[in-house]
């Protein structure tokens, strides 16, 4: 993938391209670093930086278990982060990445997002949306966030309550996967909880989700503590009893090419709480997995 030394030179997503040209790019890596909608410990605004320096440690041959190099078949730029300017309210930034990412969009890219807290996925799937319409969502995450306790509340647990009452995300092709917070409303969603993929096997989980979303456009968002603590303790909502790499990287694996991703990200990383660099690390190898992914559909 790239012959340099990983602990030098310049810091972008697998040593990618910076740039904001976007002739012929297939997928454009944007970090949105905003940590303003975080209700327990702040810091993931530092996450996409992060998740750039630890990727450069996957960026030296054929990623496992795909045993490809994704950038043979697919351009992938890193497009660098999105401008936020942390003195405005979260409505008016929400409506700059939504404009953002659309322009990403028309001109023919898909995105992978770097973030940052979770609630950025909600003007994401704004501009989704309307380039697609409703979305299939597959949700990797420890909770639902889709809490409504405060109906005109945005924060990084409130987002796809909102975006199912908006109609971005259709909730019956939709499945939330290692789920162990309780949420007496799942709005439609189906759940695989984590004692249920800890019971069962990845080809189950992988099966369950393929018969969800069918045929329909997906959105794929992995919020980073999906996984347990022990694996990734740098996020700010840290739940234990969660996934492992292993399982998140087969459920993956096993799911290509049967579904149609058009959009997907990778969230909620905070380097102040992380020991190790082990949660940027996991972050960024969840991220070359969903490259992997795309290169494999």
């Amino acid at each position: 993938m790239y012959d340099k030394n990983t602990f030098a030179h310049e810091l972008s997503f697998m040593r990618r391209p910076h740039t904001k040209e976007l002739d012929g790019v297939d997928i454009a890596v944007v970090g949105v670093p905003y940590d303003l909608a975080t209700s327990n410990r702040p810091g993931a605004r530092f996450g996409p930086r992060a998740i750039r320096a630890a990727s450069a440690q996957l960026a030296w041959g054929k990623h496992w278990p795909w045993n490809i190099n994704p950038f043979e078949k697919l351009n992938v730029i890193d497009y660098g982060d999105l401008d936020i300017d942390y003195g405005y309210s979260s409505s008016i930034i929400g409506a700059e990445i939504t404009i953002d990412i659309i322009k990403i969009l028309k001109a023919g890219a898909s995105t992978l997002t770097l973030g940052g807290d979770h609630w950025a996925t909600y003007p994401i799937l704004k501009a989704y949306n309307e380039m697609h319409g409703p979305l299939a969502l597959i949700h990797f995450d420890a909770h639902s966030d889709t809490w409504n306790e405060k109906v005109q509340r945005f924060d990084h647990g409130t987002m796809f309550y909102h975006a199912i009452n908006e109609g971005l995300i259709d909730p019956d092709h939709s499945i939330q996967i290692g789920i162990r917070t309780t949420n007496e409303d799942r709005m439609g969603m189906k759940w695989v909880t984590a004692d249920l993929v800890h019971n069962r096997s990845a080809v189950f989980v992988a099966k369950q989700i393929a018969e969800r979303v069918r045929t329909k456009k997906v959105y794929l968002t992995v919020d980073i503590d999906c996984l347990d603590p022990s694996v990734a303790p740098g996020t700010g909502t840290p739940v234990c009893g969660g996934l492992f790499m292993h399982q998140v990287q087969n459920i993956m694996h096993l799911l290509a090419p049967r579904i149609n991703i058009v959009g997907m990200d990778v969230m909620e990383v905070s380097p102040p709480y992380d020991h190790a660099e082990i949660t940027s690390l996991a972050a960024a190898t969840i991220a070359l997995d969903l490259l992997c992914f795309q290169a494999s559909s």
